[in-house]
């Protein structure tokens, strides 16, 4: 018999009034954009051309909603477009769960660079300032996917498997506490400890390469552990649709910071 960590009792509803619910899901999102946000501020005084803190605080609206439209549609799109081709009203109902990753990095990298060309800023150099904030968001998303007790581990008899409500009697891993580790804490170690090189800072491009390419790898390594949607299952070779979304990631992550690097300083 496995052993087992029951999977603690926490309410997806922190307080509710009526039919209105703050929910934890999205307090934590709320939690990654405000730090992120506030980080982002105190780095506008020393980035490089002209970034300031209020270019930060504009753009605050414009990466929520690339985040949120982002990452529903791409949910939507990459993950079950049959069920929402069959039933669109559920497309708005994100209270539900179901955002990728993915899909909110496109929205904000379209947000993005629709901003930095609206306010004249070098994408590339504001690209590089975002990278360093938003391993904090993919923390804090992760925590609420473990709190929703969803997008669970495959089975395990590792001491640390969790008995999840909707995974069955058996324990699985916790891959949501192993991406809130590999994609938030650490990924955010390796950018700021970069951040803090002026060469690196000045050779743009960098940071978002390595950003990106990081997210992919540790993706990639979670999705060994991660059990798949029920309605995908594995795809070629045993791998996920996590793993293939995250591999064109990889490749262009490189080559963004390969080029970055060689390029001269300016």
């Amino acid at each position: 018999m496995f052993l087992a960590i029951p999977f603690p009792s926490i309410d997806p509803i922190l307080i509710s009034f009526g039919p209105f619910a703050v929910r934890w899901y999205a307090l934590s999102y709320l939690a990654g954009i405000i730090i992120g946000w506030r980080l982002l501020r105190r780095r506008a005084d020393v980035s490089a051309e002209n970034i300031s803190a209020d270019h930060i605080d504009d753009f605050l609206v414009w990466a929520t909603l690339g985040i949120i439209l982002g990452g529903r549609f791409g949910y939507v799109l990459f993950y079950n477009f049959q069920y929402f081709a069959a039933h669109p009203g559920e497309i708005l109902a994100m209270w539900r769960g179901g955002m990728s990753f993915h899909g909110g990095f496109l929205g904000v990298v379209v947000a993005g660079w629709i901003f930095c060309k609206r306010r004249d800023i070098h994408p590339l150099i504001f690209g590089d300032m975002i990278a360093c904030a938003a391993p904090i968001g993919l923390f804090f998303g992760r925590i609420a996917n473990f709190i929703n007790g969803e997008l669970f581990g495959r089975i395990t008899d590792a001491p640390w498997g969790v008995v999840f409500p909707r995974g069955g009697p058996d324990p699985r891993h916790p891959s949501q506490l192993y991406e809130a580790a590999l994609e938030g804490v650490i990924l955010f170690i390796i950018l700021n400890l970069m951040w803090r090189s002026k060469t690196i800072r000045n050779r743009r491009g960098v940071l978002t390469g390595t950003f990106i390419a990081g997210y992919a790898i540790a993706r990639m390594i979670v999705e060994l552990y991660r059990q798949p949607d029920a309605h995908i299952g594995f795809l070629t070779a045993g791998s996920t649709m996590g793993q293939w979304l995250s591999m064109p990631m990889l490749l262009i992550g490189l080559g963004l910071a390969a080029w970055g690097w060689r390029r001269a300083a300016p």
